[in-house]
């Protein structure tokens, strides 16, 4: 019986210290940027002082679903290395050490040389904290997403499949929005996700559409926005990120 009442007062206090210094295992993630543009994580446990730490929690954004076609004139065999101010949390294909070597077809088809499976393009997904820039840009109605995007995506160069690709990734997380504030990113974007591709594509076009949800309209200077030539050996991506 004594022992028995020794194991309980011990769980007693075990429960006491746990609750006073958090769940057991509990940590805090700390991520940053390193001077090379790699992301590094950290994981320290979580700390018995009250004191505030000289260290701040990086809010990541997530950059969704960049899909990369590759246009050739004719067979080619390619290779496109993605240099990335982030951490890639998904890429499809695989994407090796070196980057990824692919035999592309006129008609936009690719057969990856790592595993000799057919592709429809180039698929990555990843976490940075670069900031994306919103001084210009389109307020649009949550039920008028379609065909803005239509309409935008089209005089940007993308096609009608690309396009309707982008739309049916996107449409669901935005058309039950008030408002959308959605802009089109320039350096913001391809500065911190370069792609270096081989042989050099003959024109190049990057669609990056970072928005935010709203729940009233506002007003902003609109965007201006170029359109787009294909020519010779053409690379065209698209991707996008919403910004809360």
């Amino acid at each position: 019986m004594k022992k028995l009442k020794v194991i309980l007062v011990l769980i007693l206090i075990i429960g006491l210290t746990i609750f006073a210094t958090g769940c057991p295992g509990t940590s805090t993630t700390t991520a940053s940027v390193s001077s090379k543009g790699s992301m590094v994580t950290t994981h320290t446990s979580t700390p018995t002082s009250t004191a505030p730490s000289s260290r701040s929690t990086t809010t990541l954004t997530p950059t969704e679903k960049p899909a990369i076609y590759l246009y050739p004139e004719s067979e080619m065999l390619v290779h496109v290395t993605l240099k990335y101010n982030g951490r890639l949390t998904c890429t499809y294909p695989a994407y090796p050490a070196d980057g990824w070597q692919v035999t592309a077809y006129p008609d936009g088809w690719l057969i990856n040389r790592a595993d000799g499976r057919e592709y429809s393009y180039l698929y990555w997904e990843g976490l940075t904290d670069v900031p994306y820039d919103f001084n210009q840009g389109f307020v649009v109605a949550g039920g008028d997403t379609v065909p803005f995007l239509q309409e935008k995506l089209a005089y940007l160069g993308l096609t009608p499949r690309e396009y309707n690709e982008f739309i049916v990734f996107w449409l669901p997380r935005m058309q039950d929005n008030p408002y959308n504030l959605i802009t089109f990113q320039g350096k913001a974007y391809t500065d911190s996700a370069e792609l270096i591709i081989i042989p050099k594509p003959d024109s190049l076009l990057r669609v990056f559409m970072a928005y935010k949800p709203l729940q009233e309209r506002i007003e902003i200077e609109p965007q201006n926005l170029s359109g787009f030539e294909r020519s010779g050996f053409t690379v065209v991506e698209w991707g996008g990120t919403c910004v809360e």
